[in-house]
């Protein structure tokens, strides 16, 4: 979740239910590449593209599988910096710059914690991905993604 202006959003889960739990929707595919540009992984996205869905983000979510993530679509490249406030589950979390090479992963991070994690150098893109992920897939800092939305 991204951490930029959240400490105003508030989000009342006292009557969440099963039946009101955010569902995963496809609204695009990321295609995770080597640093010769070749295609290793594609998985589905949602995708954040607006300050509300960027603030909410994967909060409150309780799982998802290897082949879907999260696509957050920021206004401008700049450092960027996430926290897992009301994420309650581990993620790798990878920050991507306007070459979409990615410039720094996050791996295994602390569901719950408010612990910033910096992208150290501007990014414009972020993808979220379940734990193992990049370790699984040998997805590293210096490799690429792709996108597009459906």
């Amino acid at each position: 979740m991204c951490k930029k202006d959240t400490d105003d959003v508030k989000i009342d889960t006292t009557n969440q239910t099963d039946s009101n739990k955010t569902k995963f929707k496809k609204q695009g595919e990321v295609y995770f590449q080597d640093s010769l540009k070749s295609l290793v992984k594609k998985i589905d996205v949602e995708i954040a593209d607006t300050d509300d869905a960027r603030h909410l983000g994967l909060m409150f979510r309780e799982g998802m599988t290897e082949d879907q993530g999260m696509l957050f679509i920021f206004p401008a490249e700049e450092v960027q910096g996430f926290y897992m406030k009301n994420t309650v589950m581990p993620l790798d979390i990878l920050f991507i710059n306007s070459k979409k090479q990615i410039v720094k992963i996050h791996k295994n991070t602390e569901p719950l914690s408010e612990k910033t994690l910096p992208s150290i150098k501007p990014a414009l893109y972020v993808v979220e991905v379940i734990s193992g992920f990049t370790d699984k897939y040998k997805i590293k800092e210096g490799s690429y993604i792709d996108w597009r939305r459906i």
